[in-house]
């Protein structure tokens, strides 16, 4: 999933446990129950939880019921040195045998408990795996919703574009008729009242477009009424070690990465049990035949016993599997170092963003003050005769492109800190 993150500004520590924000933790929570690929995540972990009792199982006893028939032909037979009577068999051709049989493995060394081990460190992973796509969801679905308050704060700057020259036509349209205007005039403003329309339509269609996205990422038609990009009283940290510290502990992506490392470390705990002895012991009890003197008789009979299992050779298969294990542990540990430089790097780059345009939006501020200062001035000017039209077409072009960057700071410095917040791994939902 596109990896564009949660707007939400947190650094202290204390604010690392779950947060509500209104709306927006509301239709992220809708994602997660309506996105098919959640239910299909869970029941996968409700998956590795069976599997954790099916590892412990192959500990346990095992008891089963069998029944079996033979027919033998020929048979031995002992013949009676001087004796009359005919050879005598020493087992039947028909042979019956209905038996209850048991076995446990007393001693196992190991085995077992790595299996079962194995099964936690994967159920562990299958966790952290939803925690991770959850992320990304909610980045979608908080990207989604900041873009709709960017796009309706552009066609309200748009709007009110439109309305100063809508005054000014109108204004000039009586000039005209007096005398004091060319139709030239009349016709310029209606001009850029023409092309300010045609930036609000495709703005229009845009927010149309974010709608659609988020009724499709939430399951719902939603209004989004959100103004700012700013929570009050949350401070971005600018200390780098320090957040990549909290990445460490708290973004999702290193727990998954750590949860791969202990899978892989129980594959190698579980290589190492393939050379390992084992001790079991049987037991049965049933009936049978083919017991002298009468050897067509069924007779109760029992049994027990112990079973030694040591393996010599394999064809070196445990070794080289264990060498694969191992590499693979191995493998999956360099991948920390590589997260550690990419965070590393993000954070900074962030930090960077973050200061940039905390200063860019200082300024623009002020270009916004002044050039509003200016539109007064050249509408006084154009009403009173001193001005062009020109002077005062180009003062409302400066006004509304003071504005637009204004929001377009404001909504970079936004999407910085939603990184910043997804690289600290924030749960804000």
């Amino acid at each position: 999933m596109k990896r564009l993150f949660l707007l939400l500004f947190i650094c202290s520590p204390s604010l690392y446990a779950q947060q509500k924000t209104g709306e927006l933790s509301e239709l992220i929570n809708e994602s997660f129950s309506y996105f098919p690929q959640f239910r299909e995540m869970e029941q996968g972990i409700d998956i590795e939880q069976q599997k954790i009792g099916l590892a412990k199982a192959s500990g346990l006893p095992v008891l089963g019921v069998n029944g079996s028939y033979n027919y033998i032909n020929p048979v031995s037979e002992i013949s009676i040195p001087g004796g009359q009577s005919p050879n005598f068999q020493i087992m039947p051709k028909n042979n019956y045998k209905a038996a209850v049989n048991g076995s446990y493995t007393l001693l196992d060394f190991g085995v077992v408990k790595a299996k079962v081990d194995r099964a936690k460190a994967a159920l562990q992973s299958a966790k952290n795996d939803l925690d991770y796509n959850k992320n990304q969801m909610a980045a979608q679905v908080a990207n989604i919703y900041y873009q709709i308050a960017y796009l309706k704060s552009a066609i309200e700057i748009q709007n009110s574009v439109i309305s100063f020259l809508e005054t000014n036509r109108k204004d000039t349209e009586i000039k005209y008729k007096n005398g004091d205007a060319l139709k030239y005039d009349v016709l310029s403003i209606q001009s850029s009242i023409d092309q300010e329309n045609n930036r609000k339509i495709d703005l229009q269609n845009t927010l149309n477009k974010q709608y659609i996205l988020m009724e499709y990422a939430t399951g719902k038609k939603v209004e989004v009424n959100v103004r700012g990009f700013l929570l009050p009283g949350v401070e971005i940290t600018a200390d780098a070690a320090r957040a990549l510290e909290n990445a460490r502990q708290y973004n999702p992506e290193y727990k998954l990465l750590n949860s791969k490392i202990k899978e892989a470390e129980m594959e190698v705990a579980i290589s190492k049990t393939g050379g390992k002895p084992s001790l079991t012991l049987n037991a049965g009890t049933g009936y049978s035949n083919g017991y002298a003197p009468d050897i067509d008789q069924f007779r109760y009979n029992y049994t027990a016993g112990a079973t030694l299992s040591i393996p010599i050779y394999r064809g070196g298969q445990i070794k080289k599997q264990s060498r694969i294990s191992q590499s693979q542990l191995e493998h999956a540990k360099m991948g920390v170092q590589t997260l550690n430089n990419s965070f590393d790097k993000n954070i900074r780059q962030t930090l960077t963003d973050i200061a940039s345009n905390r200063s860019s939006l200082v300024n623009a501020l002020g270009q916004i003050d002044q050039a509003k200062e200016a539109q007064k001035l050249a509408q006084s000017r154009y009403k009173n005769g001193i001005g062009t039209n020109l002077e005062l077409i180009n003062a409302s072009t400066n006004v509304q492109r003071a504005e637009l960057t204004r929001l377009q700071y404001e909504y970079q410095l936004c999407t910085a800190q939603i990184e910043m917040a997804r690289l600290t791994g924030i749960t804000y939902w």
